[in-house]
């Protein structure tokens, strides 16, 4: 599996516009993302295993509720599966938890993104619950992934990105507004 400090792979998908346009229908509702799209922004790219089950979309619809503290942070979210996109649609368009969704659902059917990143399931051969953070350089700042019956908490890669974004040693539990590590001061008082 690719990790920090590794670059993070060059892909071009398809996916489901977020939000409104994203209901428009095959012809409207589609568009293509690439590594380079979103150029200079931190992003947030997030796996689930398959659409229409019953962990994924809790996980979608709570990075749907943080996308404004993504997009605060000059982040864009990208969720991924190795689903169609017509399946994504089909899925958005009949699940109210997902529908009105403000990010890309992206598409990796030929499971290309999945393979260069080393986070396809050996027995299922979908894709684990992998989450990425990918500076603006294109660098991978942060890697997580979950088996496939675990969920994770979008609220810790809020908080992750936070630290990763104040450059700064930052303890353990660390939210934005503390104060981080100074390790001259620790000597000094030591």
């Amino acid at each position: 599996m690719l990790t920090v400090g590794d670059k993070f792979p060059e892909f071009k998908l398809t996916a489901v516009k977020g939000g409104a346009e994203g209901l428009g229908g095959p012809g409207q509702s589609f568009f293509e993302v690439s590594n380079s799209s979103d150029e200079g922004k931190w992003k947030i790219v997030f796996f689930w295993p398959k659409d229409f089950t019953f962990i994924c979309p809790t996980e979608i619809a709570a990075f749907g509720k943080l996308n404004g503290d993504f997009n605060d942070r000059d982040a864009v979210v990208y969720g991924v599966s190795t689903d169609s996109e017509f399946v994504h649609l089909n899925w958005r368009l009949h699940n109210k938890d997902i529908n009105d969704l403000p990010f890309a659902m992206l598409a990796d059917v030929k499971r290309e993104l999945c393979t260069a990143l080393g986070i396809l399931d050996k027995n299922e051969g979908v894709a684990l619950r992998a989450t990425f953070i990918v500076d603006p350089y294109g660098m991978i700042q942060w890697a997580s992934v979950n088996g496939l019956n675990v969920g994770r908490n979008p609220a810790e890669v809020v908080r992750i990105l936070d630290a990763l974004q104040t450059d700064e040693l930052c303890p353990c539990g660390w939210t934005k507004g503390e104060e981080t590590l100074k390790p001259a001061e620790i000597f000094q008082a030591a």
